[in-house]
């Protein structure tokens, strides 16, 4: 149930950001979405527009989440590939030693003011 507190920290940023940036209200919040990050988006947007609610300025701001692929890297044959088609294991020498690259973030990418 960590989407709670993501939702809970990404409001709390985006309402600071309208306080310094003179914003009375915000129409959409744009997340970029790591595609292994664990977030269940259904859920996610649930607690978005539950929460939404206790700031003024995120009153009718719609939540858009944009998926990042999961890429991850090879120390071996130094070589990038799909982390969700192929898990840990190198698809090109087999090998496990490999470290995800990218798509287990979660970052604001855009705030759309009304």
């Amino acid at each position: 149930m960590h989407e709670l507190g993501i939702v809970t920290h990404t409001a709390r940023t985006v309402s600071e950001l309208a306080k310094e940036n003179n914003l009375v209200k915000v129409g959409s919040v744009t997340l970029e979405v790591g595609e292994v990050s664990g977030i269940m988006t259904e859920y996610f947007i649930d607690c978005w527009n539950y929460f939404r609610k206790r700031y003024d300025v995120l009153q009718e701001a719609e939540l858009r989440l944009e998926t990042i692929k999961a890429v991850t890297y090879c120390s071996n044959c130094q070589k990038e590939y799909e982390t969700v088609a192929y898990g840990r294991i190198c698809p090109y020498c087999q090998s496990e030693k490999t470290w995800l690259l990218r798509g287990n973030e979660c970052i604001i990418k855009e705030i759309e003011a009304e």
